[in-house]
């Protein structure tokens, strides 16, 4: 308790004198120079970026270079050019890229690949002459934040670490606490956060569509021992900062590692950029002070590596859990299987029945009509039910869409469909005839074990439930 109590009063003083360590008048009030560069990937991957750097600067003189490396996404150079450019205001050139699109994408990543992109960047920056070859730095947001501290402990050249919106935890496990915030925030309750939480993330997972998913950074985090600098906002809603940052301080501890900084930002976002809607947007403005602790905690490195001091993580509403392997009757072929089986059964009665009418052929009076109802609204429920999910995957929950009654109203269309699938082929069944043709017996008998099939394959999506 009481080095707890030593660590955040250090912390406290630290913030305040960081902005004047960092002023460099002269050069603050100018804009950077850019300088476009090209670098070779150990892969053979040519990269394109641009270092900003300091129009204003001593000649001959040379001080400590930085390397950003974006997170999740296409990771454009022009996401981090103004951050790049408040470091290099600061006096810190400052090296951005467009992150590589072989062997990058929703379905397929490697960090080790990506880390292997951020050391080639490394290189490149401690060539200038402007730069101390030896205090050449790594900067990452989120899922740069694990490919940094990869690349950390692979090369020497790495002189320290800053990250922001660092994740201790596996990316499935850090995506499913993620989902439930941002649905939670959008009013979403029910059964809409176990399927997105728990049953989408596994099933991506399986079918091999959630990349570097079982990725854990601790042992990463274990082997490093370049002075740290580990960020998270107050309003981080995507890192579960509480959680991380126990979990990386405590992997710094088993590495021996006594020089860093985990610290906290009140009223920042995930990747520390201004935000107005509780951490749960995502605006490009930066605050005013961005950069300047940081940049006076890298220039300080040049006479002396910073004791460990530890604010107080960030809080959070609900805990991540891990997430469970699948069960045999989940296994992905399966259910696969299954949902093709449905679609095949409710959608080839409704084509036929089209094609029939189209051919003007007699229908048999014996047939229900709820049949044809029963194969519309499951191959509707299907179909919305997995679009949606996927859609939500791909957002990030973040943009569920309009909410009645805890449940979005795409979602809720989908449990509508599921249950006058269910009642339709259930009047369906009660009206079946053995005196029916043939052909229309092998219809209804398709559609009836489609039906049969959806019951599960919708309670386990959560159809069926509130």
């Amino acid at each position: 308790m009481l080095i707890a109590t030593m660590a955040a009063a250090v912390a406290a003083v630290l913030p305040a004198a960081a902005p004047a360590a960092a002023a460099v008048p002269a050069a603050a009030a100018e804009e950077p120079v850019r300088t476009e560069v090209s670098f070779t990937s150990a892969d053979g991957t040519v990269l394109h970026g641009a270092v900003l750097a300091p129009r204003t600067a001593a000649a001959g003189s040379r001080g400590p270079g930085l390397v950003m490396v974006a997170g999740a996404g296409p990771g454009k150079l022009a996401d981090l050019r103004d951050a790049a450019a408040a470091y290099a205001r600061r006096g810190i050139p400052t090296l951005v890229y467009d992150k590589r699109t072989n062997g990058y994408s929703l379905t397929r990543r490697d960090y080790g690949t990506l880390a292997d992109d951020a050391l080639a960047a490394v290189r490149l920056l401690r060539t200038r002459p402007d730069v101390d070859p030896s205090r050449v730095g790594l900067w990452g947001l989120s899922e740069g934040a694990w490919v940094v501290s990869l690349a950390a402990t692979r090369s020497s050249d790495v002189s320290f670490l800053v990250t922001a919106g660092a994740a201790g935890l596996t990316p499935s496990r850090q995506e499913a606490w993620a989902y439930g915030g941002y649905l939670r925030h959008a009013g979403v309750s029910g059964s809409l956060l176990p399927a997105m939480q728990d049953t989408a993330i596994r099933q991506l997972v399986g079918a091999g569509l959630f990349p570097e998913a079982d990725y854990d950074p601790v042992p990463v985090w274990e082997r490093v021992h370049q002075p740290v600098l580990a960020e998270w906002g107050t309003l981080d809603r995507e890192a579960a900062p509480e959680e991380s940052a126990a979990v990386i301080r405590q992997a710094l501890d088993r590495a021996g590692n006594t020089h860093y900084t985990l610290r906290t930002i009140p009223g920042v976002r995930h990747n520390l950029h201004v935000t107005h809607d509780d951490g749960y947007d995502r605006p490009k403005e930066l605050p005013s002070d961005y950069a300047d602790y940081e940049s006076a905690w890298i220039t300080r490195l040049g006479t002396g590596l910073p004791p460990v001091t530890v604010d107080p993580a960030p809080h959070q509403d609900t805990a991540s859990r891990p997430l469970a392997p699948l069960a045999w009757y989940e296994a992905t072929w399966l259910q696969a299987a299954v949902t093709a089986l449905c679609l095949l059964g409710f959608a080839a009665y409704a084509l036929t029945g089209a094609v029939r009418r189209v051919r003007r052929r007699p229908r048999h009076d014996a047939l229900p009509r709820s049949a044809r109802w029963a194969a519309l609204a499951g191959t509707a429920a299907v179909l919305t039910t997995l679009g949606y999910l996927l859609y939500l995957a791909a957002t990030a929950a973040a943009l569920p869409g309009p909410v009645v009654l805890g449940r979005p109203v795409v979602w809720l269309a989908a449990q509508l469909l599921a249950v006058l699938t269910l009642a339709t082929s259930a009047h369906t069944a009660l009206r079946y005839r053995r005196t029916l043709p043939p052909g229309d017996r092998r219809r209804l008998a398709g559609l009836l074990l489609a039906a049969a099939v959806f019951v599960p394959w919708a309670a386990y999506w959560g159809l069926l439930r509130p």
